[in-house]
């Protein structure tokens, strides 16, 4: 198993120093669900929750989201995005948000965090938007489905489209 990056060898935190590397096209895609009960599934579907159309809003929250990342993660570079896009879809039969949210830079270190930043602040948005309806929303499966671009390449979730 190779070593930490973010600590020296007395382990003590640290930035990575990214400034010898080339600057390269990197893009993440991140996904997250949201579970909540068929009465407030069916509100937010159709843009009838309590605080509007929670979809719409929690969309430019994980925008902002990925924005924000570096001041969020302690040792995450702060970076031009260049592209951030975030998704929230009904799940076909299930009382079931979909939120996938995919991030670019022209940079030299990856937006997974930004990706993955972007999602959570996007269920987190949903959340809140409709827990006057259900408080026992489930948040889950927050994931890195693909990353492209950088000294490591390519990556693909298993079983990601």
């Amino acid at each position: 198993m190779s070593n930490l990056t973010h600590q020296d060898a007395e382990g003590r935190v640290r930035m990575v120093d990214v400034g010898d590397k080339t600057v390269t096209r990197r893009t993440a895609t991140a996904s997250a669900r949201i579970e909540m009960s068929t009465e407030a599934f069916v509100a937010v579907r159709d843009g009838q929750g309590p605080k509007g159309n929670a979809c719409r809003t929690a969309e430019l929250a994980g925008i902002m989201g990925a924005k924000k990342t570096s001041d969020l993660i302690p040792l995450c570079h702060p970076l031009p995005i260049t592209k951030a896009e975030v998704t929230i879809e009904p799940v076909a039969g299930e009382a079931a948000f979909a939120i996938t949210a995919t991030v670019r830079t022209d940079g030299k270190t990856g937006v997974e965090m930004e990706a993955l930043t972007a999602c959570s602040v996007a269920a987190l948005t949903l959340y809140d938007m409709a827990k006057a309806l259900d408080k026992a929303m489930r948040i889950t499966t927050i994931q890195l489905e693909q990353k492209q671009g950088g000294k490591s390449g390519d990556w693909q979730r298993e079983g990601a489209t």
